[in-house]
C-alpha cells in the first residue's frame, strides 16, 4: 500500500504564502492524475483544489485560479502546491490525492493543516 506524506501547512496572514508537498513511498511517475483536495472545519466534503492530469493540462478550482501553483516533480518525486494571496476562507486541510479518480479512489495523505488567519 502506498504511504503518502503531507507537509508545508501552518499559521499563516492574510496575504501571505505557503508550499505544500506531497511525497508517496512509491514513485510519483507511477501515478496518472495527482492533485489537491481540501476540506474546510466542520465540513464532511473534500473539494478539489488543482490536479495535474497524466497529459499535462492542469485544472484549477475557481476560488484558487491566479493564486495558486501546482506542479509535479517526478526527478524529485514531490507534487506541491504554492499558496499565495491566501485569504481566511482558503482555511482547511489540505489532502494530496494520487490518481483519485479511479474505480479504486486513488492514494491519500492524511492531510496537513492550513490557517490563515485575518
Amino acid at each position: 500500500q502506498v504511504q503518502v506524506v503531507e507537509s508545508g501547512g501552518g499559521l499563516v496572514q492574510a496575504g501571505g504564502s505557503l508550499r505544500l508537498s506531497c511525497a508517496p513511498s512509491g514513485r510519483l511517475e507511477s501515478f496518472s492524475d495527482v492533485g489537491w483536495y481540501r476540506q474546510v472545519p466542520a465540513g464532511k466534503v473534500r473539494d478539489l483544489v488543482a490536479v495535474v492530469f497524466s497529459g499535462g493540462s492542469i485544472h484549477y478550482d475557481d476560488s484558487v485560479k491566479g493564486r495558486f501553483t501546482i506542479s509535479r516533480d517526478n526527478a524529485k518525486n514531490t507534487l506541491y502546491l504554492q499558496m499565495d494571496s491566501l485569504k481566511p476562507e482558503d482555511t482547511a486541510i489540505y489532502f494530496c490525492a494520487l490518481d483519485p479518480f479511479t474505480d479504486y479512489g486513488g492514494s491519500w495523505g492524511q492531510g496537513t493543516q492550513v490557517t490563515v488567519s485575518s
